[in-house]
């Protein structure tokens, strides 16, 4: 987020996280203050990942959407070995509120710092995962 104050809001988030867990309706009313950052930075993607996540909230009084798939490490290869055609995938899921915490903070951090292409993947696939729950 390009908004000083957007990216205050977000860390008061994710320390909120940290001190006392999943507070649902303190992140809900966090996450609507800071949607009009994103709509004034006319950032679609942050907008209705924000809006998609705080109804998700709303809607099932947890977070239930788990981190982003990784692609697997790829084993070493010896000289002259090929390396796989498909990259694996590592699925994530949600297991424990541990989980939940773990990834709504990533999905924080990812609102931090979208210009990382990784990041913007990663955002992608929480604004697909939120859509399709």
């Amino acid at each position: 987020m390009e908004s000083i104050d957007g990216n205050k809001l977000i860390v008061k988030l994710q320390k909120g996280l940290a001190k006392d867990g999943l507070k649902v309706d303190a992140i809900i009313k966090g996450l609507k203050e800071l949607r009009p950052y994103a709509l004034e930075e006319k950032d679609p993607t942050l907008t209705k990942v924000t809006r998609l996540t705080y109804e998700h909230l709303e809607a099932n009084k947890t977070f239930s959407i788990p981190l982003p798939p990784e692609e697997a490490i790829a084993p070493e290869l010896e000289e002259g070995e090929e390396a796989p055609e498909e990259v694996e995938m590592i699925i994530n899921t949600i297991e424990s509120d541990d989980d939940r915490l773990e990834s709504i903070d990533y999905l924080l951090s990812l609102m931090l710092d979208r210009e990382n292409e990784d990041n913007k993947q990663d955002m992608f696939a929480y604004r697909d995962a939120l859509k399709e729950f």
